[in-house]
């Protein structure tokens, strides 16, 4: 049975790539390099119906292991599952029409995704290099593409959030003025020849650049008048709404749970988190009242950064203090330590304060942590610590190097990641930083509890937006009313919330489910319970989906070796 189903993770390995070559190549992953994804209605249909194939044949597979008496041991058990399970939650997002109304300088845009991944491609052979030149071959057809999906999406009634558009607009506008086209035309170090810089240039000059501005009229011409206003840019307000968010909250989560219910708990987490606040604010400020400790980490201007190089240097100090820290905690580290860079100029204003990209797996690149350097005076320093822990040790970085280390595993488990296990890992580890003595003092504890308040928020703010009707500043004034987080990153925050629906609900619903898990075998093991083993454990095991990881930890709970990974 080991080959059936090792087969089947390969079949559902290369639907994934097939959806998105880019991210495929980013992984090193080979046989695409020279695609661009296919944005038309057509493919994304056929999209689905290959998971829902693959989800079928899991389920067909595991009724005969049952039937027939068969057995798969434990790394087989867990690969089946998570083909089951991943298979079924691509396949529910994939029926969403996203491409017809995600419109924004946000990266869950397909252009704006395009910008941010395709400069760290690298070119270290001629395959990738002439792969590269004709993705930008191909870059004029994928926004022919995309308009179409935009003006199918206005004749159906699903239509773009206007303020999120001109946000597009407006990056656009900033790329073409940028001679490198924000990386897209490649540093000359980075080039593999004369002949490569050649056609490079004459494929941007004659080709991308014209389609990029002929893509910019288009917004602005045909697309944005359409476009949906600040009152009504949740998903609730489209054909089709709520199923689109159930499907999509059920992609995010790998759970069924309801809007309703994920938006209660995330209003009870803002509360309890009120304690917290009270404690360490009585201690740093000899306040325990949480308005004016809110207050004093929003307003006061000596927590705020003076320089981009500033929050580049706090970011890569709390990186390297994790790294030498964790080998007393986990049993794999990587043996390369994190990139830390900063996000590029362009993509700033659209870019979160931070995100992670993986290394590839063959080493072509390494993992790399990228920070928000724009707007410095608007950024507090407080949060350096925990966003570091976060996207890097013992967060991202940790997490997904050791699962590509995995080399015994199918390729997919090692590669393919459900949003809600890695998220919720980045957001456990920034609570298991403060166990490990990283966090530099009460004032990185504060920020500490306000990113804390921030994914709770999330819970609260989407709901509110793509269930409940909210309109944009409702969902600022929420946040900004319950989280002392700035007004710069509550605006940024939020518009990412309406652009990219249900992803933000998976950092919660992920640590929520790790802590459960880990109270759960600490129970059920006692004095036998080892939190370095733990920990192994659900790296090895990788960010599968939440019912797979739940049953494989408590299987391991329940086992003789119980205690040790």
């Amino acid at each position: 049975m080991a080959t059936e189903v090792d087969a089947l993770a390969e079949t559902f390995l290369a639907a994934v790539c097939a959806q998105d070559p880019v991210w495929a190549s980013l992984l090193g992953l080979p046989g695409g390099d020279d695609r661009l994804a296919d944005l038309s209605a057509s493919a994304e249909r056929e999209t689905g119906r290959r998971y829902e194939h693959v989800a079928a044949r899991a389920d067909d597979l595991a009724t005969r292991l049952v039937a027939e008496g068969g057995r798969l041991d434990e790394d087989e058990t867990e690969t089946l599952d998570f083909v089951r399970h991943a298979a079924s939650n691509l396949a529910a997002g994939a029926s969403v029409p996203l491409a017809e109304f995600t419109i924004t300088d946000f990266h869950a845009a397909p252009l704006a995704g395009l910008l941010t991944l395709l400069p760290q491609l690298p070119l270290d052979s001629a395959d990738r290099a002439d792969g590269y030149l004709a993705r930008l071959a191909a870059l004029p057809r994928f926004l022919e593409q995309a308009t179409e999906r935009h003006l199918d999406g206005i004749a159906a009634g699903r239509l773009p959030v206007a303020s999120l558009a001109r946000s597009a607009i407006e990056q656009l506008d900033d790329v073409i003025a940028d001679r490198s086209l924000n990386g897209l035309r490649r540093p000359a170090d980075a080039r593999a020849s004369d002949d490569f810089v050649d056609e490079e240039d004459r494929i941007i000059d004659q080709s991308v650049l014209p389609a990029l501005g002929r893509y910019r009229c288009q917004l602005a011409e045909q697309i944005l008048p359409h476009g949906r206003d600040d009152g009504h840019p949740g998903l609730c307000w489209l054909p089709d709404g709520a199923v689109m968010y159930e499907r999509l909250t059920r992609l995010h989560t790998s759970t069924d749970r309801s809007a309703d219910e994920l938006h209660t708990t995330g209003l009870a987490l803002v509360e309890q988190l009120d304690a917290e606040y009270a404690t360490i604010g009585s201690r740093l400020w000899g306040t325990s009242d949480v308005a004016e400790i809110r207050r004093q980490l929003r307003d006061d201007l000596e927590l705020r950064y003076t320089s981009g190089e500033e929050i580049l240097a706090e970011a890569a100090a709390a990186v390297r203090r994790a790294e030498h820290e964790a080998p007393r905690w986990f049993a794999s580290v990587p043996e390369a330590p994190c990139a830390v860079e900063a996000v590029p100029a362009a993509l700033a204003h659209g870019s979160p304060p931070a995100y992670y990209l993986p290394g590839a797996v063959d080493g072509s690149r390494n993992g790399a942590f990228f920070v928000n350097t724009s707007q410095p005076g608007a950024r507090y320093r407080y949060l350096a610590d925990a966003i570091a822990f976060h996207e890097a040790v013992p967060g991202h970085h940790l997490q997904l190097t050791v699962a590509q280390d995995q080399t015994a595993l199918p390729l997919a488990r090692r590669v393919v990641h459900d949003t809600a296990a890695a998220e919720g890992w980045g957001l456990y580890a920034e609570r298991l930083a403060d166990e490990m003595g990283l966090y530099s003092g009460d004032l990185t504890r504060l920020g500490m509890l306000s990113t804390d308040s921030w994914r709770a928020a999330r819970l609260v703010v989407d709901t509110g937006l793509h269930a409940l009707g909210w309109s944009r500043q409702t969902a600022v004034d929420w946040m900004r009313d319950h989280t002392p987080i700035a007004l710069l990153e509550i605006e940024s925050e939020v518009d990412r919330y309406i652009a990219f629906p249900a992803q933000a609900l998976s950092y919660m619903v992920g640590r929520l489910e790790l802590e459960s898990c880990r109270l759960g075998a600490s129970r059920r093991l006692g004095s036998r319970f080892d939190l370095r083993a733990f920990h192994d454990l659900v790296l090895r095991i990788g960010p599968v989906p939440l019912p797979v990881l739940s049953a494989a930890v408590d299987r391991w709970a329940r086992s003789p070796a119980a205690g040790s990974a």
